[in-house]
């Protein structure tokens, strides 16, 4: 049996300011954008050269999602960006204003440092070893 997980969904405020940030900030390619009608859009975008998981940015439906928005997992680091150039993504990130938590660490598994997205999601930054 092969399986894969095809999509993560991440609550957005605004589907494009969500696109611009991912898009702009992080250099992620807008995968698809499709109107499902009545405000809903199937909006996935994914790292340059990814042929894995893709991230769903789904638009906030109920004030319940909307106090989800930027705390989806309780304040721990939610997502994992694996780069083969920690220095190359990390200056870059830098360039255009992503807000970083912290300098980044060498770890026994790898260098990494710890980001946020623009709602305030935390994610790593990780270069293996």
């Amino acid at each position: 049996m092969n399986q894969t997980i095809g999509a993560i969904s991440l609550l957005v405020r605004d589907y494009d300011e969500a696109i611009s940030f991912y898009t702009n900030k992080l250099g992620f390619i807008l995968v698809e954008d499709t109107d499902l009608g009545g405000g809903k859009r199937w909006v996935t975008v994914a790292p340059p050269g990814s042929g894995g998981t893709r991230l769903l940015l789904a638009k906030a439906a109920s004030p319940e999602q909307e106090s989800r928005i930027g705390n989806q997992t309780g304040g721990r680091v939610f997502l994992f960006l694996h780069t083969d150039d920690f220095r190359r993504d990390h200056e870059a990130m830098q360039a255009n204003g992503v807000r970083f938590l912290e300098e980044p660490r060498h770890e026994s598994y790898g260098t990494v440092v710890v980001f946020e997205d623009l709602y305030g999601n935390k994610w790593d930054l990780l270069e293996a070893k």
